[in-house]
C-alpha cells in the first residue's frame, strides 16, 4: 500500500521546488549581467538577497499557518475522543485514531521541523545583523554631519545615485546658475576621461587578466559611464572636479572625509558614502541643512 504524504511533507516538497525554481532565476539573472561590470553584479547582489528573504519569510508563514491548523485539528480529534470514551463507544474510538503515523514519519517530520527551523533562525540572524551594522553606520554619519549643521538627503539606489547625489549638490547651489542633470554629467565625466585617458587608465584594470585596460576596455568603459547605469565612483568623482571646477568631499563613517579636487578654492560639493546602505550594495546619498540644529547643540 502506498504511504500517504502528511501535509507538512507536502509543504516541505512544494518549499524544495519553489527554492529550486529560484536558484535557477537567479542563475538566469547572473548570467545576465557580465563578470566583468563590478557595480551591477553588486546591485545584482541586492536583488537576490531580497528575493531569498522574500521567499524565507513566505515558508516560514505558511509553516506556522499549517502547524496552527495542524494543532486546531488534533484539540478537535482529542475532545471527539474523549466523548466517545464517556459514551462508550469503543469502535468509532478506534475509527478516530487511524490512520496512525508510523515512528519512521514521525522521525521524518521532526527532523524536516528541525531543518526549517535552522533555516529560519540563520535567515533572522543575518537579517538582524545586516540591520545592526547598517544602523550603527547611520548613526555615526549622523553624528558626523551633526557638527557640520547637516543631515542626510536621500538618494533612491538605482545606480545613479553618485550622479544625482551631485545633480542635488547643485541644485542646491542654484544662485550659481551651476545645474546640470544626470545625463549631462555623465555625458561631461566620459568625454573628460577620453581626452585625458593618461590620468585614468592606469587606475583600470581587467577583473579576468588583471592587465591594465586596452583601448577599447576604456571605450567601453567610457560609454558605460555616459549611456548606462554603471555605478559611479573615485575615478569618476575625479573627473567631476575637473569639469565642475569644484572640489568634492565624500564623508563616511567608518574612515576620514575623502577630499578631492582640493585645488580648485570654493565651496566643496558634499556626499555621503554608505557601505551598508542596501543590503550588500554601496550608496552615495546628499546632504542638506540640518532641519533641527537646536536640539543637536542642546544633546
Amino acid at each position: 500500500m502506498e504511504e500517504v504524504e502528511t501535509p507538512e511533507e507536502l509543504l516541505i516538497k512544494q518549499h524544495r521546488k519553489e527554492k529550486k525554481d529560484l536558484q535557477a532565476k537567479i542563475q538566469s539573472m547572473k548570467n545576465a549581467v557580465p563578470k566583468n561590470d563590478k557595480k551591477r553584479r553588486k546591485q545584482l547582489t541586492e536583488e537576490i538577497t531580497k528575493l531569498e528573504a522574500d521567499l524565507t519569510q513566505k515558508h516560514d508563514e505558511e509553516l506556522q499557518q499549517l502547524k496552527s491548523t495542524t494543532d486546531t485539528k488534533v484539540e478537535e480529534v482529542v475532545n471527539g475522543v474523549e466523548t466517545m470514551k464517556v459514551d462508550g463507544r469503543e469502535e468509532e474510538e478506534e475509527e478516530v485514531k487511524q490512520p496512525r503515523v508510523t515512528k519512521a514519519q514521525k522521525r521524518r517530520d521532526k527532523k524536516a521541523a528541525q531543518e526549517k527551523e535552522r533555516e529560519v533562525r540563520i535567515a533572522e540572524a543575518e537579517v538582524l545583523n545586516l540591520q545592526g551594522v547598517r544602523h550603527q553606520e547611520g548613526l555615526k554619519l549622523a553624528q558626523k554631519l551633526a557638527q557640520q549643521k547637516l543631515q542626510i538627503k536621500e538618494i533612491p539606489s538605482d545606480g545613479h545615485c553618485m550622479y544625482r547625489a551631485v545633480e542635488d549638490q547643485l541644485a542646491q547651489r542654484s544662485k550659481s546658475g551651476l545645474t546640470m542633470t544626470v545625463k549631462e554629467l555623465r555625458s561631461r565625466i566620459a568625454e573628460h576621461m577620453r581626452s585625458h585617458a593618461d590620468d585614468f587608465l592606469p587606475f583600470l584594470t581587467n577583473s579576468t587578466t588583471g592587465e591594465m585596460f586596452t583601448s577599447d576596455e576604456f571605450e567601453k568603459y567610457c560609454r558605460d559611464v555616459e549611456h548606462t547605469a554603471a555605478w559611479g565612483g573615485q575615478l569618476e568623482l575625479q573627473a567631476l572636479t575637473q569639469v565642475l571646477h569644484l572640489p568634492i568631499e565624500v564623508i563616511q563613517a567608518e574612515s576620514p572625509t575623502i577630499k578631492i579636487g582640493v585645488e580648485h578654492d570654493s565651496e566643496p560639493i558634499t556626499l555621503v558614502y554608505m557601505r551598508h546602505a542596501y543590503g550588500l550594495g554601496e550608496h552615495y546619498n546628499s546632504v542638506e541643512q540640518l532641519k533641527d540644529p537646536v536640539s543637536v547643540d542642546d544633546s
